[in-house]
């Protein structure tokens, strides 16, 4: 047997209170350790110490064993290892659960009578305390309890951790189900106010619903990134909202309209950007640009500002190619629905003419999708 000199305390000594929890201390959930000496009577007397301070021990004489049980065991909340055995040495063993447990704490002490530079090196690399036999008592009871007081911080603070990772993802599919309701609601505001506009036109709410839906996946396909997109596609539906400074006599009119009722008809671009005007936010900053530039002409041929080219907002470029299509393939009191094609080839030929080249070339590309908003929401 090797020189393990246990030092015994005086009755009269005062020991610290090595109650590591409340759970340890009410003995319902008993801390365990496994102990890993190639000396049995070693691993007894350890044993038989740590069990007195109401810890649960698992015994273990080789390194190999001792990395079986600690697989089956993994609620192992401390090792003391010694260091010299024969096969696995300590340093291996700690080395292989510290690979194992990888994020998780797992404090081991070593033990050793005569630790080589190497052994000293490897047992601060995978170790947490480093113990000379002949041990001390109290100091190995003390570093027993100052690790596993340690590691119950630690594992206090992975629950709370995990708690408050729960707490927060839940708390975030709320928020998250919060703002789409919200959007929802918003959505609906947005088509109930625009449809008040159109409903003298005789527009119906899908046709806002297309030409919004329309806008999103183009705006989508040309790079914008998602939050543009769906600014975009809110306030899309409010493009025609000056209609309502219109008079019913000129809007419901179905004959072709005289050059003076016409230039009645090209206000409602000014009146849409008047009522819409003045606000802080990006959504009506949009709808606004939206309202007053959605018949500009990529040529400059178009009102109310006559704008060219990209001078045009990218958001008033957007919303006249789709508006000019759903308007084509709609019934109006003027006017029959055209074939999809008659005005697919109009867009087509409509290019940097009325329309910005990069977007028809994004409608066309997103066409298969186009088809299938217009028959979603068909009148």
């Amino acid at each position: 047997m090797r020189d393990f000199n246990w030092r015994s305390l005086d009755e009269t000594t005062n020991e610290p209170n090595f109650d590591v929890d409340a759970k340890h201390k009410e003995g319902s959930i008993p801390r365990k350790i496994l102990v890993v000496d190639d000396e049995e009577d070693i691993v007894e007397m350890l044993a038989t110490l740590l069990e007195e301070e109401g810890y649960q021990v698992l015994r273990a004489y080789r390194g190999d064993e001792a990395i079986k049980i600690f697989l089956s065991q993994r609620d192992i909340d401390l090792i003391i290892l010694d260091i010299i055995m024969p096969g696995m040495k300590g340093t291996e063993v700690a080395k292989r659960i510290k690979e194992m447990t990888k994020g998780e704490f797992i404090p081991i002490i070593f033990l050793t009578a005569t630790p080589s530079l190497q052994d000293k090196k490897e047992g601060m690399m995978y170790g947490d305390e480093f113990l000379n036999k002949p041990v001390d008592i109290v100091e190995l009871k003390i570093r027993v309890y100052n690790l596993l007081k340690l590691k119950a911080y630690q594992d206090r603070a992975k629950e709370l951790l995990q708690e408050r990772t729960i707490e927060l993802q839940r708390s975030l599919a709320e928020l998250e189900r919060v703002n789409r309701e919200l959007e929802e609601a918003q959505m609906e505001t947005i088509y109930r106010l625009a449809l008040a506009a159109e409903y003298k036109d005789e527009d119906t709410a899908n046709h806002l619903k297309r030409v919004s839906h329309y806008a999103y996946i183009l705006a989508l396909d040309l790079g914008l990134p998602e939050y543009k997109a769906r600014i975009i596609k809110l306030t899309a539906p409010m493009h025609d909202i000056g209609k309502i400074g219109v008079p019913d006599s000129i809007l419901l009119k179905p004959a072709r309209l005289t050059k003076e009722e016409f230039e009645i008809v090209k206000r409602h671009t000014v009146i849409g950007a008047k009522i819409l005007s003045g606000s802080p936010y990006e959504l009506l900053k949009t709808a606004e640009v939206i309202a007053l530039t959605h018949h500009e002409n990529y040529d400059g041929t178009g009102y109310p500002l006559g704008l060219k080219g990209e001078d045009i907002p990218l958001e008033g470029r957007l919303i006249t190619i789709v508006d000019v299509f759903d308007a084509l393939t709609s019934k109006r009191p003027y006017k029959e629905p055209w074939e999809v094609d008659r005005a697919l080839s109009f867009i087509k030929e409509q290019r940097e003419r009325k329309f910005d080249p990069k977007i028809v070339d994004s409608f066309l590309n997103c066409f298969g999708d186009i088809l299938r908003i217009k028959a979603k929401f068909s009148d």
